[in-house]
């Protein structure tokens, strides 16, 4: 798949947290009855208030993490333009108010 088709299927922005699962998968013999556990990638996020979970193949972590920071980034300037929206609101109120006052007396 060529690199433009990749990247305009895969999500611009993603919400919830990257996280590497381990387990044991239970066969004797294998290395991780020894201790060392599977790792598997996952993305953990909520939905209508419930924790969902999506692993992920090792080749997708890289775009994943990027996605998640630029959800971080999104968020982040959301919340300034939030705050510069407060502000400009509680100065027109007050402004108001003192032009009403002023003009009682």
């Amino acid at each position: 798949m060529a690199l433009d088709q990749k990247s305009s299927q895969f999500p611009q922005v993603l919400r919830g947290s990257l996280y590497t699962l381990r387990r044991k998968c239970g066969k004797p013999t294998c290395r991780c009855s020894d201790g060392e556990q599977h790792e598997t990638p996952a993305l953990s996020y909520s939905l209508h208030g419930s924790t969902k979970l999506l692993t992920l193949r090792p080749q997708d972590v890289r775009e994943v993490k990027a996605a998640l920071k630029r959800y971080r980034q999104a968020l982040q300037n959301l919340n300034q333009k939030a705050l510069v929206g407060i502000r400009t609101l509680g100065q027109r109120i007050r402004s108001e108010k003192a032009h009403a006052r002023k003009a009682r007396r």
